[in-house]
Formats: C-alpha cells, sequence, structure tokens
C-alpha cells in the first residue's frame, strides 16, 4: 500500500488532506449529522458527571450525592430519559461517520484507505489513554471506539439489512451477557443467604458463591470509610489522583473492554445501517421519523419506568439494580431510536435555527469538546477540590454551564477556522501533514 509519506511533506505544512472535501467545508457537511451529534455530545456529559464529581455513585445513588428530594428527581430523570441512550447515538453516528470517511477517499480513488482509516484509529486510541491517565477519567470512550474501529472496518460494505441483523443479533449478546450477570448474582445472594443461616456448614463451592457476594457488595456499597479515604485521595494532590484513577482506568481498557463490545460494536453497525438507509441524511419521511419517535418513546419509556420502579422500591439494592439489567438494552435501544427520531425532526423542520446552528458547530468540534469535558472537570473536581462535595442535583449546574460556553465558543471558533484545534491535530498526526485551520476572508460558518 502507498503510504502517507510518500504525498504528503511531514508535520508543519499547512494544506488540505485528502479527505477534506473539494467545496467549502461548511457546504459540504451534513447539518443534520453535526446536530445529532452536539446533542450526543452534551448528553454525554450529563451521564459522565455524576464520575467526574461523585465517588461510586454513578449506579448507587445511596453512596454519595443524596437519594432524595432534588437528588432523586435527577437520578430517576437520568435513568429513564438518558441511561445508556447517550453512548448509544454517540457509537451510531461514530458508525456513520466511519461510511462518510471512508467513502470520501475511496471517491479520490486512495488506493490506501486502510492505512489512513488505521492511523486515524491508532491515534484516537492514544488519545483516549491521554483521557483516561492524563486528564483522570477512567470513564473514557475514545479508547473504546478507537480500538473498535479497527474491528468494524470490513464490514463498511455490508447492505444496510445485513448490518442491522448483525447490528441487532450483538445487541441480543449483550442482553444474554447482562441476563447471565444477573442470574450469577442471583446464585451468590442465595449461597450468602443459606451461610446465613445458624450453624450452616457451606461446601467449598457454596462458600466460594457467598464471598462472591460480599465482594460485589462491597464494590457496589463501599463503606462510609471507604469513601472517605477515596476522596481524600482524589482531591490530595495530582500525583495522587493520578495513582487511583489509573488503576480504574488499566481496568476499564482491559477488561470493560471485552464486557461491553457487543454493546459499541453493534451499535457502530446500526449507525453505518441507518446511514446508508438515508436516516441520517433525513432522505427518509416525515412520517418515519415520527414513527421512530413515538414507538421508541412507547417501549423506551414504559420499560425504563418499570426498571426505575424495581430498584427504587428494592431501595436501591444490589439485587434490584441487577435484576433490571436484564430489559436495559430493550429500553435503552427503544429510547435511542426515540431520541434520534425527535433530534431529526427538529432538524427537519428547521425551528430555532441560531440554536441548531450553535449545536452543529458543537457536534462539528466534538472530539475538542469531549475532551474538554475531561479537562474542565479535572480542574474543578480534582484540582479545586470539589470532588465529592456536591448534591447530585447541583452537578447539573456544572453541566449547564459547560453547554452554555461550549454554544457560544463552538459557532465563534468556527467563524475564524475550519475545525477544532484537535480535530486539526488529529488530522495533522493521521495524515503526516497539517491542513490549513484558518478560514480565508469572508469565509463564515
Amino acid at each position: 500500500m502507498a503510504t502517507v509519506a510518500s504525498e504528503a511533506p511531514l508535520i508543519g505544512s499547512a494544506q488540505a488532506t485528502p479527505d477534506t472535501p473539494r467545496t467549502e467545508p461548511t457546504s459540504d457537511r451534513i447539518v443534520a449529522l453535526d446536530f445529532v451529534r452536539g446533542a450526543a455530545l452534551f448528553g454525554i456529559l450529563l451521564m459522565n458527571i455524576t464520575g467526574f464529581g461523585l465517588p461510586h455513585a454513578y449506579s448507587n445513588p445511596m453512596n454519595a450525592g443524596g437519594a432524595e428530594g432534588a437528588n432523586l428527581l435527577s437520578w430517576m430523570i437520568i435513568q429513564i430519559g438518558f441511561e445508556g441512550t447517550q453512548r448509544g447515538l454517540f457509537s451510531m453516528l461514530f458508525g456513520a461517520g466511519i461510511i462518510l470517511f471512508t467513502s470520501r477517499l475511496e471517491a479520490k480513488g486512495r488506493s490506501d484507505v486502510g492505512d489512513i482509516y488505521a492511523r486515524r484509529n491508532l491515534w484516537l486510541i492514544a488519545f483516549g489513554m491521554v483521557n483516561g491517565f492524563i486528564l483522570l477519567w477512567s470513564g473514557d470512550i475514545l479508547y473504546f471506539y478507537g480500538l473498535t474501529a479497527l474491528l468494524v472496518f470490513p464490514f463498511r460494505k455490508l447492505g444496510v439489512r445485513t448490518l442491522m441483523i448483525i447490528g441487532i443479533a450483538g445487541m441480543l449478546a449483550s442482553a444474554l451477557w447482562n441476563a447471565k450477570d444477573t442470574a450469577d448474582l442471583m446464585r451468590y445472594h442465595e449461597a450468602y443467604e443459606a451461610s446465613q443461616v445458624a450453624g450452616a456448614q457451606l461446601e467449598p463451592g457454596q462458600q466460594a458463591l457467598a464471598d462472591k457476594w460480599q465482594g460485589a457488595l462491597a464494590d457496589y456499597s463501599p463503606s462510609p470509610e471507604t469513601q472517605r479515604d477515596y476522596v481524600q485521595q482524589r482531591t490530595q494532590s495530582y500525583a495522587a489522583a493520578f495513582v487511583q484513577v489509573a488503576a480504574e482506568t488499566v481496568h476499564a481498557e482491559s477488561w470493560y473492554f471485552y464486557r461491553w463490545f457487543f454493546d459499541i460494536f453493534s451499535m457502530m453497525l446500526i449507525g453505518m445501517a441507518l446511514f446508508k438507509a438515508g436516516v441520517f441524511t433525513l432522505e427518509r419521511s416525515t412520517r418515519f421519523y415520527v414513527a421512530l419517535m413515538l414507538i421508541g418513546y412507547g417501549v423506551g419509556l414504559t420499560v425504563n419506568v418499570l426498571e426505575t420502579r424495581l430498584v427504587i422500591e428494592g431501595g436501591f439494592g444490589l439485587l434490584a439494580m441487577s435484576q433490571s439489567q436484564i430489559t436495559y438494552d430493550l429500553g435503552r435501544l427503544a429510547m435511542t431510536a426515540g431520541h434520534l427520531g425527535l433530534l431529526l425532526l427538529i432538524a427537519r423542520s428547521g425551528v430555532f435555527p441560531l440554536f441548531q446552528h450553535a449545536l452543529a458547530c458543537v457536534g462539528r468540534m466534538a472530539f475538542t469538546n469531549y475532551l474538554t469535558h475531561s479537562l474542565v472537570c479535572a480542574i474543578f473536581f480534582v484540582g479545586l477540590g470539589y470532588f465529592g462535595q456536591l448534591e447530585r442535583h447541583q452537578l447539573y449546574y456544572v453541566v449547564f454551564t459547560i453547554w452554555a460556553v461550549q454554544l457560544v465558543i463552538s459557532p465563534l471558533w468556527l467563524s475564524r477556522y475550519s475545525m477544532g484545534p484537535l480535530e486539526w491535530l488529529w488530522r495533522g498526526l493521521t495524515y503526516g501533514a497539517l491542513p490549513k485551520l484558518r478560514r480565508g476572508n469572508g469565509a463564515a460558518a
């Protein structure tokens, strides 16, 4: 295969790269795709803020941040309306982006599409590791996307129906894994209950299961002393926080990749299928998007309300939380479809044009804005010591502030520059040549 070195100078020059559109960037972009990406990016922060600001409180609100009043309401809104959906949207958009990126290169007759694609995603993996270790965010998604994208590449030429079948099959595999985890946890709990009977003597195998329940419970509901020590280490210094988060990032970027592989892989394939079917590019009828929204919300809200009720009635216990995961993928996939239908209807309607434009600009700079979330939260929660200090509902004041700032800065930046600063760096690293960043006189975003 041809190499970039034979076709482009080293980093330092300003020029177009092989995937740069022949026309002005703003006239060749799919604005609806950018708008949905911007919404998904904001939704990602809506979910991640709990991990940024509270210790061990993402799944169990009893651990930190409060589980009553406004805090309980905040948890319920997130669980019912957004849990897993923003990651789903982001993954589908990434899959659509794979088709857009590779087809643009292939249309130019490139013979090294695979080389460019591999470098692009290897650099994404590297950025993900920077996010996980240096920016102290063990919940990074870039590492997972870059690694999964390398495996998705051979599927890009498949038809819409085949992509959807494989994607849905993968989601079914993810659901079955959730069901297995719940069944295992119930066995652990039964063994533990048997061990608590006066004078009970368990066989070694049963005792091992009882011990696993106690270990899982300790992870799910850490003691107040453990929580206090955890917060103290996170806010003591950058070095102390690095040691703590690095261990979590290592675990996330190894075991979690296998555990959640079907989740990300499947949603990428579904995103590819939707892009090829013209869903993201508003080529389908308004009736289609309305049906997508109504059916998605109808199924998703029903499932998620029942799951949330189960967890609350179970006192936020580990067993109740695990049992709610059996239908997790059904509710999540349906709600994701509902959100997608609503967002694309808004994009098609043209309502709130200034807001749509601003959010689309956020989406065009999604890479820069995503890593900015980690940087700002590291400074605020670790550097300034607010980690573990806010109630759950107060975390969303931080979220809304970041949203507002990025809605203003992103359009201003793109009125002067052709892409976000980290998008520019990423593209330069991919091709070994930095593209032109500043717009010419008179260009407008």
